[in-house]
């Protein structure tokens, strides 16, 4: 089993699986499925912060500038915009070997899952339940 991740669904999906409630194997395979996804999702945040230094006009310690409402000063926001879209689509890849047991508990818990979800977080559920059914095909 493949699944494959947008980077910029990492923090939704984290949140979504660390609220539901679990026992024994299945929460013990949710938290390693969790800090994996919490590893790359820190790639991922300083792969933002790198962005923004790429982007911005940056101060005298080196660090993107912020200015007086609290936004970033950006040099060319087209063009900032355009590598944000690219970084948030790509896709982190977890593939099975050590991991297969944790993804087949990890879809089982979705797919058994009979809490209603609403919102952000029914787009977030239907997301990773298409993830799971697509690596089951790869």
């Amino acid at each position: 089993m493949i699944i494959k991740i947008e980077k910029a669904k990492l923090a939704p999906i984290i949140n979504l699986l660390y609220d539901l409630p679990l026992r024994g194997k299945q929460s013990r395979h949710r938290t390693k499925f969790i800090k994996l996804l919490h590893e790359r999702h820190e790639e991922y945040r300083e792969d933002i912060k790198q962005l923004l230094k790429e982007h911005c006009h940056l101060d005298e310690n080196g660090e993107p500038k912020i200015k007086e409402d609290n936004t970033y000063d950006v040099k060319d926001i087209d063009a900032y915009l355009k590598d944000k879209k690219e970084l948030d689509e790509e896709e982190i890849v977890i593939e099975g070997g050590d991991a297969q047991e944790m993804l087949k508990t990890v879809k089982e818990i979705l797919f058994n899952c009979d809490r209603e979800f609403s919102g952000q977080e029914a787009m977030i559920y239907d997301y990773i339940c298409e993830k799971f059914e697509e690596g089951e095909k790869e």
